[in-house]
């Protein structure tokens, strides 16, 4: 009975309804099993009846392919005959070609063999017959030297004959007067007869008719010039002197050479110097024709000519010829005293051994002295190739002697080279040529002042003492400097205008045609100046033009202080000459002049004077332009009118500076005189920022504002804020750009007398924050910084690292940093102007160029006197780099450092309790999603979906919360405590690609650039090499690509080194960008060490000295050349 109970409550105890569904749940997936199973059978199944089906039509194409290949074997079998006669065809036609070639190739080895013998037997001629020209010359030369000594002998004999007739004169006073009326012509009979004999010299060989014409007239010229000079020199002697000859002997039209190390002097002595003339007694020291002396004072010029095949005078050729190698170098051929530069050379050429900076050897190398600088090759012929070192010479350098015979220093700014001649001549000689060098640029004032602007220059062709030649000319100050060439940096010479006479020639008398100087195609015209230094010889100036020979005039005689005494120049200039005669007295009737004064009608000629009629035409141009600026009413309609306008007229004064006068005479003419009207006046406030005029113009313009100068009137205040404007100018140099836009506008809507700096621009920092700052039209970029650095309590940008970055113009991710010395004005006129230009007819003046101030470069030494400003602008840069990846750091820290970061932005985080209301959670969720898109890494954050990134808010509010109560300077020094643990922090990334020949095998990799050196990280940011400053040899962009070539050591025991070229794929602003930065590293760290000038090895890219540490791109916007490239305005 409890058997039977115990069983029921066991059936009891079971849930069938549940068994049930649990076997339904069971059978139900027992059923999708099979369906599942069902359906891969059935797939399985199609695939194989597709298997099958391409198989059997794989062997349908393999059935027929044989059944046409059967065919084809029984049609071949068919015809086995006509096959193997095509073969043997062929093989016939081959053979026949290949015994044709053979034939043409005999036939070519005995032409080849025919001419090998021609040109052995044409050589052995051509050697016969050198040596025959070499026989005919030692035997000229022998006749030649014969001559000398007859002539030296005879020319003895005359002058003790005329000694001997001197004293029996000069005790006869009644034939003292006959002897002083005989003087000049006997002086025109020698000038006859030197012509005479170089006629007959002309004449003893045949000339082309092309040179025929060129070599009489520059004889006849040279001797129109030597008398002049005579008949100078005889009217101021006194009857009792000595009679002084000229006298040059007969063995200077010798073609002998020189020896090959003669090196010869310049026209800078020859053209300066005054003509001592011989009174034919015999040499004290008793040279004999035969020495060396002799021998290099009768050598001819004539030798080095390349372009003719006839003797020369001395006197007729050029001492500046344009032949730089020692070998075309010939002494000079008559004796003359310095005026005013001395004459010794400048130029020098030949072979040195330097002293190796890698490898401690002697190395040959061919140097090249020139134009202030030393150029060294490995051998002449090289000079047509980059050279190989180059040495800048300038007034800090000096030369020391070395311990041994032969050897010695030269110490520059840079480094010290250690130099060795091969005799102690040639050694006495380099040093000498160096001193003289480097005695120029300590004393000249072109080497003073080098950016000093010239008042007129050109070409001219320069004559002095029957020497011509043609050569670039520039008028600075009260000096007139001459150079060979254009772009030469020390002048050849030079003479001081301070009292000299300066005249213009009439040669409507001279029978001469067109003079053709300097074989440069350059016409002298009839145009001559001449040029009377004080106590010095005349210098003839030869003018092409009217026009040139009028500013040349013009100029010439201001700068000698003698215009007033002589009308030249305009009626304009000659009324400035006489304000200056009374000291710009304000109540002189000069000022109330009509010339000078207002005038409605347009002008006929021009106010000053200038070199050609294209810039007189042009400053008509800009007469009318100032006059359309005048008469339009300034209104928001016009206000384009006028910028334009404006832009136009002063853009081609910078373009053509000869217009800057005249664009002054014009604006204080309209000024002059006039009812208040002040358009014009505010032409000239955007003028006087922008460049001044020259000399005594500039002191015109000082009195005429001066005389104007009120703050109770409108047109006063103009004239004081113009003053100041020009004192700014004069002090900070002149501009490089048109005004801009934003310039113009500042001047024509508000009188600027009423601000000290009349414009403003907002500077962006990182931290989102900006500082409106005010500069003026002459304010550089340094200037600009000191009022950020005092207002945002930060130190000096050469100390903080600071610079100031302008964004592109094209709306590109790029910067360009700028240049202390740059003007602020000149930056916003070249981004407007490269706005334009990338987007022409679509600019509205609504953008303007974006300053942001931040760090880029970072020294460790500096970080202990970091401002609090610093830190914190610091802090944000870093975590900019952290969001774009460029900063290694793993997420657990990122989410660290945006809490730190968020905290300082946002301060506590007010979290809303458990009871608020809705909106306090939304609104503190989407701070916290805010914070994450600006302090948060991107990569890290690219793939989270939005639940990832809720649960990532709340971590972050997690972290966040902790910092509660710490303040911003608490957490920026915590964040950039953890941040400098990172041994590269303060690095700028840049993205690469290594190409061959580099070592490097990462597909992408990282170049980091701080003070240590160049860093290559792989793409995870770990170090994979670095290399030091002191191994860069060089760098920079190369064709599209970045270079870097660098030495290691290979074997630290044998003291090996190798040099590793390597080259990188970057985009072209990043390798201008990454060559900048480098260079400013590379110029901190040289003059931070005590004597590394004299040690480093690296060719850095950069400019020189602490004022250009920071090497910029500014001059890099995009399209930012100018196309007037003549005078065009309208």
């Amino acid at each position: 009975m409890e058997g039977v109970s115990t069983a029921a409550v066991h059936n009891s105890s079971v849930d069938w309804q549940k068994r049930c569904i649990a076997l339904e749940k069971q059978l139900m997936r027992f059923r999708l099993q099979a369906g599942n199973i069902r359906h891969l059978l059935a797939e399985r199944m199609q695939e194989l009846e597709q298997r099958v089906i391409e198989a059997d039509q794989r062997a349908e194409n393999a059935e027929k392919q044989v059944h046409i290949m059967e065919e084809k074997l029984k049609s071949a079998n068919m015809q086995p005959s006509e096959s193997e006669n095509s073969l043997y065809r062929r093989y016939q036609e081959l053979n026949s070609q290949i015994q044709e070639k053979d034939m043409i190739i005999k036939r070519l080895e005995g032409q080849l063999e025919n001419q090998n013998l021609v040109r052995a037997q044409e050589a052995k001629i051509i050697e016969e017959k050198a040596a025959k020209i070499k026989d005919w010359v030692t035997f000229k030369l022998r006749e030649m030297e014969t001559e000398n000594q007859q002539l030296y002998k005879a020319n003895l004999k005359q002058a003790e004959q005329i000694l001997t007739l001197q004293d029996k004169l000069q005790s006869k006073p009644t034939a003292v007067s006959f002897l002083y009326s005989l003087r000049l012509p006997f002086v025109f009979a020698y000038v006859c007869i030197y012509l005479t004999v170089i006629l007959s010299a002309l004449l003893e060989r045949p000339m082309s008719p092309a040179v025929d014409a060129h070599l009489l007239t520059s004889v006849k010229l040279n001797c129109y010039f030597t008398y002049q000079g005579l008949r100078e020199c005889t009217c101021i002697s006194h009857p009792y002197n000595t009679v002084l000859l000229p006298f040059q002997k007969a063995t200077q039209i010798s073609s002998v050479p020189l020896p090959d190390d003669d090196s010869g002097s310049e026209d800078d002595s020859s053209s300066l110097a005054s003509l001592h003339t011989s009174t034919l007694v015999p040499d004290k020291k008793g040279s004999t024709p035969g020495s060396p002396r002799a021998v290099k004072r009768g050598v001819s010029m004539s030798s080095i000519s390349s372009e003719s095949d006839y003797a020369i005078p001395p006197d007729a050729y050029s001492l500046d010829s344009d032949c730089s190698e020692p070998e075309h170098k010939v002494q000079r051929t008559s004796s003359y005293s310095c005026e005013s530069v001395g004459p010794e050379s400048l130029e020098k050429t030949g072979y040195l051994l330097k002293m190796g900076s890698q490898v401690k050897a002697w190395k040959r190398r061919w140097f090249i002295l020139r134009n202030g600088e030393i150029l060294y090759y490995k051998s002449p012929s090289d000079v047509i190739r980059k050279p190989q070192g180059q040495m800048e010479l300038s007034s800090s350098c000096h030369i020391a002697r070395g311990e041994g015979a032969q050897t010695f220093q030269l110490i520059t700014e840079k480094k010290t080279f250690y130099l060795a001649a091969d005799s102690p001549n040639i050694l006495e000689d380099w040093i000498k040529v160096l001193q003289n060098v480097l005695k120029v640029q300590a004393s000249g004032p072109i080497s003073m002042n080098k950016e000093a602007k010239a008042t007129v220059r050109g070409w001219l062709t320069k004559v002095k003492h029957g020497h011509s030649k043609l050569l670039w000319c520039a008028l600075i100050g009260k000096v007139f400097y001459y150079y060979r060439n254009q772009d030469d940096k020390f002048p050849l010479g030079q003479l001081r205008l301070r009292e000299a006479r300066v005249e213009e020639v009439d040669r409507s008398c001279d029978s001469d045609e067109d003079y053709e100087a300097g074989g440069r195609g350059f016409l002298s015209s009839h145009f001559t100046l001449v040029v009377h230094p004080k106590e010095q010889s005349p210098t003839y100036l030869l003018v092409g033009t009217k026009q040139e020979k009028d500013t040349w005039l013009y100029h010439l005689t201001v700068a000698a202080g003698s215009c007033t005494s002589l009308r030249v120049g305009t009626e304009y200039e000659q009324l400035i000459g006489k304000l200056l005669d009374v000291d710009g007295d304000p109540d002189s009737a000069l000022w109330r002049r009509e010339v000078l004064c207002f005038s409605k009608e347009g002008l006929r000629y021009p106010l000053t004077t200038l070199p050609s009629e294209a810039l007189q035409t042009e400053a008509l141009k800009l007469f009318k332009s100032c006059q359309l600026f005048i008469n339009v009413l300034v209104e928001s309609p016009s206000i384009d009118y006028h910028t334009s306008l404006a832009q136009n007229a002063l853009q081609v004064c910078l373009t053509h500076p000869e217009l800057q006068n005249e664009m002054y005479c014009q604006l204080i003419k309209q000024t002059n005189c006039r009812t208040p009207h002040n358009y014009c006046w505010q032409l000239l406030s955007l003028c006087v920022a922008l460049f001044l005029p020259q000399h005594h113009f500039l002191w015109y313009l000082r009195q005429y504002l001066q005389r104007n100068a009120d703050p109770r009137t409108e047109v006063g205040k103009y004239a004081v804020y113009c003053q100041r404007s020009v004192e700014r100018t004069s002090q900070n140099g002149e501009r490089e750009a048109k005004p801009s836009r934003m310039e113009i506008l500042s001047i024509l809507l508000r009188n600027p007398y009423h601000h000290s700096l009349p414009f403003s621009i907002p500077v962006h920092f990182m931290n989102n924050t900006y500082e409106v700052v005010g500069f003026d039209g002459s304010t550089t970029v340094e200037e600009f910084l000191n009022t950020v650095n005092q207002r945002a309590g930060m130190r000096k940008p050469q100390i903080s690292g600071f610079a100031l970055f302008t964004d592109d113009p094209s709306g590109k991710d790029l910067e360009h940093c700028l240049q202390p010395s740059n003007k602020i004005c000149d930056v916003i006129s070249k981004w407007e102007q490269a706005l334009k230009e990338l987007h022409p007819g679509k600019y509205e003046g609504t953008r303007i160029v974006r300053l942001t101030y931040k760090s880029r470069l970072c020294f460790r030494a500096q970080a202990k006197g970091e401002t609090e400003r610093e830190r914190l602008l610091l802090a944000y840069q870093v975590n900019e780099e952290v969001q774009q990846g460029h900063f290694p750091v793993s997420k657990e820290l990122a989410l660290e450092v945006a809490a730190l970061m968020a905290q300082v932005e946002h301060g506590d985080l007010d979290r809303p309790a458990i009871s608020s209301i809705g909106s306090s959670q939304l609104k503190t969720q989407q701070v916290l999603l805010q914070v994450l898109e600006r302090f948060y890494p991107k990569r890290y954050k690219q793939e989270c979906s939005m639940e990832q990134l809720r649960e990532l808010s709340e971590r972050l509010a997690t972290k966040w919360s902790v910092l509660h109560g710490c303040t911003a300077s608490e957490c920026v020094r915590i964040y950039l405590t953890v941040a400098r643990k990172w041994p590269l922090f303060g690095a700028k990334l840049f993205s690469a690609k290594p190409l061959p020949p580099s070592s490097l095998e990462q597909t992408r990799l990282w170049l980091a650039v701080n003070e240590d050196g160049l860093s290559v990280l792989d793409y995870t940011m770990h170090p994979f090499v670095t290399y030091p400053y002191q191994s860069v040899i060089t760098f920079g962009g190369c064709k599209e690509d970045f270079i870097l070539v660098v030495s290691q050591n290979k074997d630290q025991a044998l003291g090996k080194k190798t040099v590793d070229k390597l080259l990188f794929a970057m985009a072209k602003p990043k390798i201008l960008e990454l060559t900048l930065l480098m260079a400013s590293y590379i110029n901190y760290w040289t003059s931070s060490l005590p004597g590394a000038g004299n040690q480093t090895q690296c060719s850095a890219v950069g400019p020189h000295g602490d004022r250009k540490l920071w090497d910029i791109d500014s001059r890099h916007f995009p399209s930012m050349t100018y196309t007037t490239k003549g005078p065009t305005l309208l």
